[in-house]
């Protein structure tokens, strides 16, 4: 098939890469000139492992383009897919405005029938709004379709090529017939819906995500006053089919561009319907919450911070990508340097990004781990790289002023830590913390 993807963000790059992966003709399209430079030139604009060496290779093949040209990207193909960007408005609310811009281009570039597609997230009765955008712009017949997204940055290649499950929402059955043929190689776990359904499926799966996540962080903040383990706890639950395993990980929260914005559409969407979702509201404010444990521990250890040398690894959201969106670490480290904290950082990848995006001063960034730590008073994990995994204890220990550990991620097990005389402080684990008291107050930041 002859596919458009507009926008060449995460998910439309993702998406369109795979696609002509799969042997389709893919032209990307994103209004950033400087971007699609990049991308004809071999370049990648985000980390996403695989995801260089697929761009390579399909545009030897010929099946595979990128262009800031949205009429001529349009004209000559049979599915045009909107993956532009909703962030998140002041109130919570998704915006809409790149959507209908791209609904409205899309309408006065029509030239003959085409299945429109949405895989941004998108509020509920968003694709009729843009099937009503684009009737006023053309005669030309087209159907519309809610095609959500399930992708886990860091490993998006290989969840695209191997999805749990497709969901297609559409009224058209010719449509969804076409959709399925484009999407069957893929998975058999395909879900045709009606539009609204298919919206409301993408909110429902991540806000259901989320409440894991803070439930499990709830759990271990219990652990840790009854001396139980959240690591074993989450093990033992994870066996149960009706909870699952994943997303039992218990830490400093989620973030990301995806939680946090439809965690705050959900609540709006449902805030419109005079329907107050008390439930979601807590997941938010449990997951805010749970990013200050770093801080309460670092005040329980050091006392007052000002004039504390305090350093940071990690810096992106997550492992394997350096999307900083939301990531704990911006609240964190403007926190601590609101108490006086001198703070130095690193990570292996998201640095520039976020540096980029935090308007923190006098925030250091290193250029190793070890210069992050250097004589620092303490030292905090904030992302699960590898690379931090890999560094022995007594390496930490050594580098240190103080010997001061507070592991967000619980990557350091007993074993390494039985080597050192390090002062430990990880998640919902009190069995293997070391030297850490409770002694100051609870703070609500």
């Amino acid at each position: 098939m002859k596919i458009t993807v507009i926008g060449a963000g995460y998910v439309g790059l993702v998406s369109g890469v795979c696609f002509s992966e799969l042997g389709h003709e893919v032209i990307c399209v994103d209004h950033i000139e400087a971007k699609v430079d990049m991308l004809n030139r071999g370049e990648v604009p985000i980390y996403e492992p695989g995801l260089q060496a697929l761009i390579k290779a399909n545009r030897e093949r010929g099946r595979l383009r990128f262009s800031t040209d949205l009429r001529a990207s349009v004209q000559p193909s049979d599915i045009i897919i909107i993956a532009v960007g909703t962030p998140s408005l002041p109130s919570g609310q998704a915006n809409l405005s790149f959507i209908e811009q791209a609904a409205q281009e899309i309408g006065q570039a029509m030239n003959g029938y085409k299945i429109i597609v949405t895989k941004s997230t998108v509020p509920v009765g968003t694709n009729e709004r843009i099937r009503d955008i684009v009737a006023k712009c053309t005669n030309v017949p087209f159907d519309i379709a809610s095609v959500p997204e399930f992708l886990r940055e860091g490993t998006a290649v290989q969840d695209t090529m191997n999805p749990d499950r497709i969901v297609i929402g559409t009224d058209s059955p010719s449509a969804g017939q076409q959709l399925t043929t484009l999407h069957q190689s893929l998975t058999s776990n395909i879900i045709v819906t009606d539009i609204r359904s298919a919206e409301m499926i993408k909110y429902a799966s991540n806000a259901f995500l989320a409440t894991k996540i803070s439930f499990i962080n709830e759990i271990a903040n219990i652990c840790e006053k009854v001396g139980a383990d959240v690591t074993k706890v989450a093990y033992g639950m994870g066996f149960d089919q009706r909870i699952g395993a994943s997303f039992l990980k218990a830490g400093i929260g989620y973030g990301g561009s995806c939680f946090p914005k439809d965690t705050q559409a959900l609540i709006q969407i449902a805030g419109q319907m005079d329907y107050d979702f008390k439930l979601l509201k807590s997941v938010v404010e449990v997951n805010r919450q749970q990013r200050y444990n770093v801080i309460r521990k670092l005040v329980s250890l050091l006392g007052q911070l000002t004039g504390k040398t305090i350093g940071i690894w990690g810096l992106a959201f997550k492992p394997e990508t350096d999307d900083v969106r939301d990531s704990p670490a911006y609240e964190i480290i403007a926190a601590l340097s609101d108490m006086g904290a001198v703070v130095k950082a690193y990570d292996p990848i998201a640095a520039d990004n976020f540096r980029h995006h935090c308007d923190v001063s006098g925030l250091i960034y290193c250029e190793n781990a070890r210069e992050a730590a250097w004589q620092s008073d303490a030292l905090c994990i904030l992302t699960e790289w590898e690379e931090f995994r890999q560094i022995p204890l007594s390496d930490i220990e050594s580098w240190l002023k103080s010997p001061y550990l507070i592991d967000g991620r619980n990557i350091y097990e007993e074993e390494q830590l039985a080597e050192t005389q390090l002062v430990y402080y990880s998640v919902g684990r009190p069995g293997m913390n070391r030297g850490v008291k409770e002694t100051a107050p609870f703070i609500m930041l």
